[in-house]
């Protein structure tokens, strides 16, 4: 996201979005904290979110879309619109980023036969796969901040 871009909204994110900004405004603990949440909520209100704002934009979808509040009170629709407008903040574009990155890696597997796939646990919520074949191995980090490739690794026997 360009510095001086902006996220602009439709009237369904604004529509959902606004009440939650309302919500996390009255349970924020400190003047700063509410005047921020007042401050974006005044520019969902004119569906136009500066780069500046771009990323406690993205923290607030991220919570909605996360704990399924979104879903649960405005149905799939108001989900999907929300996530697609999560994608246009930079916590959004990293993540399609850190996506985009482990497809390209696991393109190195298009052909090839594989001789092991197992899946560990690396602490709460956070797991590593690895993939194996008689020359490559990739292992994968899936945690909550997304899939990325943890190491790569040529000529393995």
């Amino acid at each position: 996201m360009a510095p001086n871009d902006a996220i602009v909204l439709d009237e369904l994110q604004r529509a959902v979005l606004r009440p939650q900004v309302e919500a996390f405004m009255a349970a924020a603990t400190d003047a700063d904290s509410r005047t921020a949440f007042a401050d974006l909520g005044a520019r969902i209100d004119r569906r136009e979110v500066p780069s500046d704002l771009a990323a406690r934009l993205g923290a607030l979808l991220e919570v909605l879309l996360s704990s399924g509040r979104v879903r649960k009170t405005y149905g799939p629709g108001a989900e999907l619109s929300l996530w697609a407008l999560y994608q246009k903040t930079p916590a959004g574009q990293a993540l399609a980023s850190s996506v985009d990155s482990v497809n390209r890696a696991l393109q190195s597997f298009a052909g090839r036969t594989l001789d092991s796939v197992a899946i560990v646990a690396r602490g709460p919520g956070a797991y590593a796969l690895t993939l194996r074949t008689t020359d490559l191995q990739l292992v994968i980090r899936l945690d909550a901040g997304g899939a990325r490739l943890e190491s790569a690794e040529l000529g393995n026997e």
